[in-house]
């Protein structure tokens, strides 16, 4: 199982995770984010870093001017767009680079594939992490909300997803439970932080070798 650890915002825990042989990294481009990582990290200490671990640029909302800057600039392997983003725009940016498209989850959801369906042709993975419930503001990740996975099992979904939402080392059991073909990797942030950005990396660690056991 893939799994990726977002948020990361210290150039050494990124070359930790590096060492760790995680599969994906997260850099938050969110302005408003308390994990954005341009005021942390800089472009150049990622190019010199050599990384095999695969960068992924988290934005959200954003122009595909500003997005492609961005991926020049920290080397970026995989865009995820986390916000409202067009079919268009996913489309665009597939034809530079992959692309990860996030949904938003809860238990009002009525059907994931109908979620997906304009999306199919427009990038290469899906994401699905927790809607934030209704009357509070809309939270583009980190919060630690998890949704019921149950329908994911029963959708027709024919990419490889990440599942995001408040996955913490108790989940173990029920991730290796998750029947579906195109479950792809395991999507890790805030129940594994210090604080916001700064990840626990033997909480990290731990979680790895249970979930690869």
């Amino acid at each position: 199982m893939n799994i990726k650890v977002c948020g990361v915002t210290q150039l050494k825990q990124l070359q930790q995770l590096d060492a760790m042989e995680i599969d994906f990294a997260g850099l938050n481009f969110y302005r408003e984010s308390p994990r954005y990582v341009v005021d942390k990290i800089s472009g150049e200490e990622i190019k010199d870093g050599d990384f095999d671990i695969k960068k992924v640029g988290v934005f959200v909302n954003e122009g595909f001017d500003n997005i492609m800057k961005m991926i020049d600039e920290y080397d970026l392997d995989i865009v995820q767009l986390h916000g409202d983003e067009t079919p268009g725009l996913c489309k665009a940016l597939s034809e530079e680079t992959e692309v990860i498209k996030t949904f938003r989850v809860n238990g009002e959801t009525k059907s994931i594939e109908e979620l997906i369906k304009k999306y199919d042709d427009a990038c290469d993975y899906y994401l699905f992490d927790a809607l934030a419930p209704a009357g509070e503001l809309i939270s583009f990740g980190g919060t630690g909300i998890q949704f019921d996975w149950s329908p994911l099992s029963k959708s027709r979904i024919e990419k490889p997803f990440f599942l995001a939402g408040g996955i913490g080392l108790t989940d173990v059991a029920r991730l290796k439970e998750l029947d579906h073909p195109d479950f792809f990797a395991v999507d890790i942030n805030s129940k594994f932080e210090i604080n916001a950005g700064v990840k626990d990396l033997d909480m990290v660690k731990m979680f790895a070798q249970m979930l690869r056991k």
